[in-house]
C-alpha cells in the first residue's frame, strides 16, 4: 500500500530575477502566514547576489491546544508550553516535515536541486526546518533556524540520517526569549553539533523575535552558501 502524496500548501513566491539559481524555502511561526515573512527578502538582498527564488508556505490551520483550541495556522499543535520535550505533537511534525519535502520535490521538478535549496524557519518554523534537515539523505545547501528548538528533542536526534550533518546550520536566538526559552535552543545546537553538523551560532538581547543585527547575520551566511557552490 502507498501513501498519497501530501497536497502541496499554498505560498508566497518571490523572485529576485529571472532564472533563479537558488530557493530558500522559509517557514513561518505560530499563528503567522507566509506573508508574515515575505518583507525580510529585501532586507536580506545582497547586489552581488545570483537571482533567488524565495517561498514561502502558509501553514495548515489546526486547532492549538494551548490557545484553548483555537485554530490557526500552526506547523504542529502545542500541547504542553512548559515541557519543552513534549511540547510539539509528534503527529503534526512528521506530517509539516511531509508537506515541506512536497514543496523541495516541487522546487527539484523546476529544476532546482537540493543543492541549492536552502530551508529556513522562525519558532515553530525553525523546529519543522530541524525536523525535516535531520531527516535529509540528499542534503539541502543549508538550514536557517531562528529563536527554535528541537521539537522531539532526542528522537530526532536518534533517527537523524548519516548524510545529514553535511548541511551547515545557522541558527540565532534571543537571550531574553519567553516563548522558546534560550536554552532550548543552546540545545538544539549542541545536538547537531553532536552529530557532526556546522553550526554558527548567535545571541540577541531580544525576546522571541527578530532584529536587523541577526537579519544582517543571515544575509552574510547566505552570502557565503552562494558564494561556496
Amino acid at each position: 500500500m502507498t501513501t498519497a502524496a501530501p497536497a502541496l500548501l499554498e505560498t508566497v513566491e518571490l523572485e529576485t530575477g529571472p532564472q533563479p539559481a537558488w530557493t530558500v524555502l522559509w517557514l513561518h511561526g505560530l499563528g503567522d502566514s507566509g506573508e508574515g515573512w515575505a518583507p525580510v527578502v529585501p532586507e536580506l538582498l545582497r547586489q552581488d547576489w545570483p537571482s533567488v527564488r524565495f517561498v514561502f508556505p502558509h501553514a495548515p490551520v489546526r486547532p492549538v491546544t494551548i490557545n484553548n483550541g483555537v485554530r490557526m495556522r500552526a506547523w504542529y499543535d502545542i500541547r504542553d508550553f512548559q515541557d519543552l520535550a513534549n511540547r510539539a505533537d509528534a503527529e503534526g511534525v512528521e506530517q509539516s516535515v511531509a508537506q515541506v519535502e512536497a514543496l523541495i520535490a516541487r522546487e527539484a521538478e523546476r529544476g532546482m536541486p537540493a543543492s541549492r535549496v536552502i530551508l529556513a524557519g522562525f519558532s515553530q518554523g525553525g523546529a519543522i526546518t530541524l525536523a525535516a534537515g535531520l531527516r535529509r539523505r540528499e542534503p539541502l545547501a543549508g538550514l536557517i533556524a531562528l529563536s527554535t528548538y528541537l521539537p522531539l528533542g532526542e528522537r530526532l536526534i536518534r533517527e537523524a540520517a548519516p548524510t545529514a550533518s553535511a548541511q551547515p546550520v545557522f541558527m540565532a536566538h534571543g537571550s531574553h526569549d519567553p516563548v522558546v526559552p534560550f536554552q532550548g535552543g543552546q540545545l538544539a545546537a549542541a545536538g547537531l553539533r553532536s552529530l557532526g553538523f556546522e553550526v554558527e551560532w548567535h545571541t540577541y538581547p531580544m525576546a522571541h523575535q527578530a532584529c536587523g543585527e541577526e537579519i544582517e547575520a543571515v544575509a552574510d551566511w547566505l552570502g557565503r552558501r552562494f558564494a561556496q557552490a
